[in-house]
């Protein structure tokens, strides 16, 4: 068994050297198209937190977190703290998580086109009925739709823009994943602080434009062909071979497309393998999968994206002001993903992930230290 999987290896590698084609319009407008996908989940993270620090949106839910907020010069503290609120924001990432167990057999069994589709067709159906919401359930239930197209998407693309990918870009292509994150979060943040102006219904327009990144999903995924992997993995060898020289300009694709059906069958041939994974060999690498997005997200960087504007508001701000701190927020998040696009396949990996991780421990270091110098001068209260 370990002398097969090392030939497989080697001559993978062999093979590696001998991949032809070039960079065809095909695959960045099917790239394009694809990455739109994160667009639609930057602009929800943008978006709500926006829409939940306008006054005309928590009159209509929320009018208890409209009165504490009105009170915040006598008390600044929890005036957003609200059962109903909570609801709002986290039922769609816990569609989002449910949807996305679901999600990885469809996309295995019917193909990364189908799931892109669907997930944009919710998304679609969440945005008409958040945009028109009468009721607290009403706007749930569009979130949860929301959750449902986002766990799709998010399942889906980036397996489908690396599977489109070729081998020597594939780093900075799959990243057009996270640029259209970025940019979806800084295009909802400057969409709020113009949409607030309209009153009473600019929260309306706020929701209702992310119907907009999801037409442009929908459409692209019917248009779109899949992937050859995807079509060699579903027993479509001789349509998977066309379209893989198709998208790399060339005949020649002998070499890769061997790749994939090696790759296929050997993944075919593996029983059982989410119990295999969890075999001590393989301990390393489930621990780094696991925990490396696990300690991102403890940094707190989902929470201050997504309640930029409220955190901005409870710490003073006004609502201009929150809104604009909230887009340079999401600029610099969009300027430092073209920088890592530039240098990923240049760097590697390794290196950009080093970097990030001081960055990270630099600013924590700093904000502490700041926090406490404050709290010296009795400027702020901290623990």
């Amino acid at each position: 068994m370990a002398g097969g999987s090392f030939t497989t290896g080697t001559v993978s590698k062999e093979r590696a050297e001998q991949y032809k084609g070039r960079v065809t319009a095909y695959v960045i407008i099917s790239c394009i198209v694809a990455a739109t996908g994160g667009a639609l989940f930057g602009y929800d993270i943008g978006i709500s937190g926006g829409v939940t620090s306008m006054d005309d949106f928590l009159i209509e839910f929320f009018p208890s977190v409209y009165r504490q907020k009105k009170h915040a010069h006598e008390n600044n503290y929890c005036k957003y703290d609200n059962q109903g609120l909570a609801a709002f924001t986290s039922s769609l990432y816990i569609a989002g998580l449910v949807a996305s167990l679901m999600a990885s057999p469809v996309t295995r069994k019917y193909g990364r086109r189908v799931s892109i589709i669907g997930g944009g067709i919710s998304f679609l159906i969440g945005s008409a009925l958040n945009a028109s919401a009468v009721n607290l359930i009403m706007l749930i239930l569009g979130r949860v739709m929301l959750g449902v197209g986002i766990g799709f998407g998010n399942q889906a693309i980036p397996l489908y823009l690396s599977e489109m990918a070729p081998t020597h870009l594939r780093g900075g292509l799959n990243m057009m994943f996270q640029v259209a994150t970025t940019f979806g979060i800084f295009t909802a943040n400057m969409i709020n602080f113009g949409t607030q102006k309209i009153k009473p219904w600019g929260w309306r327009l706020s929701l209702g434009l992310a119907a907009v990144p999801a037409l442009l999903m929908t459409v692209g995924g019917i248009f779109l062909p899949d992937t050859p992997n995807s079509l060699i993995e579903r027993g479509l060898a001789e349509k998977g071979r066309k379209l893989l020289e198709k998208i790399r300009g060339t005949k020649e694709v002998d070499a890769e497309f061997q790749d994939m059906v090696d790759a296929s069958e050997l993944a075919k041939s593996i029983k059982h393998p989410f119990r295999n994974i969890l075999e001590r060999r393989y301990r390393p690498e489930l621990v780094m999968a696991i925990f490396m997005p696990t300690f991102q997200i403890l940094t707190g960087i989902n929470s201050i994206l997504f309640y930029a504007p409220v955190l901005f508001q409870s710490m003073g701000f006004g609502g201009d002001a929150s809104l604009i701190s909230s887009a340079l927020t999401g600029g610099v998040l969009a300027s430092s993903t073209f920088i890592s696009i530039a240098t990923v396949d240049r760097l590697g990996r390794r290196v950009l992930l080093v970097s990030g991780g001081l960055q990270m421990i630099t600013c924590q270091v700093r904000k502490t230290f700041s926090c406490k110098l404050l709290s010296m001068f009795k400027i702020i209260k901290y623990p």
